[in-house]
């Protein structure tokens, strides 16, 4: 896994330390892991995945797959988020345009390491 964390923070153009920073984990840790010396915590895949979330992790984690998930036509998902522009939709009410799936519930992960769960009234 340390040899794909490499290949994804030169893909993403970022170095060790703007990894660690992004994450709020200690710069030794992302030099730890990179070395072989260390496996990735929970806390540290999901920070990644929260701040990064085009990336693959089963790629990370197994090699299977691409580095960045990809939408129909084979592209990697744009998903720059903007942190200034707030958003404003009725979650509930979209639908997968393959199927007939509704939305149930809604989890939002925060920075604090917290989280709030929306469900659809019935």
């Amino acid at each position: 896994m340390n040899r794909r964390l490499l290949q994804f923070l030169q893909a993403e153009n970022i170095t060790q330390t703007q990894l660690a920073d992004t994450l709020s984990v200690a710069r030794g840790s992302v030099s730890n892991i990179l070395a072989g010396r260390n496996k990735p915590g929970y806390d540290f895949l999901e920070s990644l995945i929260l701040h990064y979330p085009n990336l693959n992790l089963e790629w990370l984690l197994s090699g299977k797959g691409k580095m960045y998930h990809e939408n129909e036509s084979g592209m990697p998902i744009e998903s720059t988020p903007q942190p200034d522009e707030p958003v404003q939709l009725d979650l509930f009410s979209l639908q997968s345009p393959s199927s007939n799936r509704e939305i149930s519930r809604i989890m939002v992960f925060f920075s604090d390491k917290t989280f709030q769960e929306f469900r659809q009234s019935e």
